[in-house]
């Protein structure tokens, strides 16, 4: 007897059990995000936006559930659908803590997505400045452009971030 011919449609159970954990990792439950990922959930499972649950960890500040995906094997580097990386998400919350768990998990401090812009120019646009003192202690470069052509601090002073503005103006001199 052969198997059944592959179908296009989802399990529904597979389907609610992905929306579950994407809740978890938002919300931070990290025991129950442990269970699923050693039940064989995905450890870079992507939701409808290219969200994985590393960066719904990373961008509600969920450290545990985040230094869990990453101790499993999750990718730092990867974008969502709209070029964000995880980096991004945390440099954008201005989150020091996450930031430096994804560095120390792998995630490149000059990391970008399509559009070229790192984690440095997300710090910059939204006066992050913690954010942007621990990346560039960690080797991000001032230097470096987007795909527009515009560094970090072209942005900052685009988005009248006043203290990020200083302080590249500053290392610029």
């Amino acid at each position: 007897m052969s198997p059944p011919p592959p179908s296009d449609e989802i399990d529904p159970r597979a389907l609610a059990a992905a929306r579950e954990a994407f809740n978890l990792a938002r919300q931070g439950n990290a025991d129950r995000i442990r269970e699923m990922l050693d039940a064989g959930l995905p450890v870079n499972l992507t939701n409808e936006d290219g969200n994985t649950l590393l960066m719904l960890a990373a961008y509600a500040g969920q450290a545990e559930v985040a230094r869990l995906l990453l101790s499993r094997g999750a990718d730092a580097t990867r974008a969502n659908d709209k070029g964000q990386t995880p980096l991004a998400g945390a440099a954008f919350k201005g989150d020091v803590r996450m930031a430096e768990l994804l560095l120390d998990g792998g995630a490149p401090v000059d990391g970008a997505g399509p559009d070229g812009r790192t984690a440095l120019m997300y710090a910059a646009m939204f006066d992050r400045l913690e954010v942007l003192e621990l990346l560039l202690a960690r080797g991000a470069d001032l230097k470096r452009q987007d795909a527009s052509g515009n560094t970090a601090l072209v942005a900052a002073v685009m988005m009248g971030a006043t203290r990020t503005v200083a302080r590249l103006d500053a290392l610029s001199e």
